[in-house]
């Protein structure tokens, strides 16, 4: 195999990326279906309270939260869709920007996950280490109000 380095500024290619890519999570972390349910209801609740916060104050946009699916019209890019899959342990997403993502629960950094409230986590897409909170930024400038030791 042919490797080129395109980021000839740097000393590793991996520099250039990221820090996130070298420890990029390929599996989700166990998690009970309590915990999941907690986690993802955190994080709806969290985003639906900023969401509606900006509808009341900006009217450019449309929420709406029922039976664990939180619709997002916004009218210069498009409709998103976040639903909740108890089955899978997942947050699945359609944005109209950067198409179907499905978010696992992966804990990061160093961290003792049996110490109450020592794990801290985030709702990542397996496939390219992106963070569900990052999408939600740099797609909507949305950062969610999160109580809880997840994110």
């Amino acid at each position: 195999m042919l490797r080129v380095n395109i980021c000839q500024n740097t000393d590793s290619p991996s520099d250039a990326i990221g820090p996130q890519s070298s420890s990029r999570p390929t599996q989700p972390t166990p998690i009970s279906d309590d915990d999941y349910h907690e986690r993802s209801d955190e994080y709806f609740e969290g985003l639906l309270a900023t969401l509606e916060q900006i509808q009341e104050e900006r009217g450019d946009l449309d929420v709406e939260y029922s039976a664990g699916v939180l619709t997002i019209i916004v009218p210069d890019k498009g409709t998103y869709v976040l639903n909740k899959q108890p089955p899978n342990k997942q947050i699945w997403l359609s944005s109209p920007i950067s198409g179907p993502k499905r978010y696992d629960w992966v804990v990061v950094g160093q961290s003792i996950p049996s110490k109450q409230g020592g794990a801290t986590g985030d709702w990542v897409y397996l496939r390219d280490g992106s963070r569900l909170k990052d999408l939600m930024h740099t797609e909507l400038g949305v950062e969610p109000h999160l109580s809880g030791s997840g994110e």
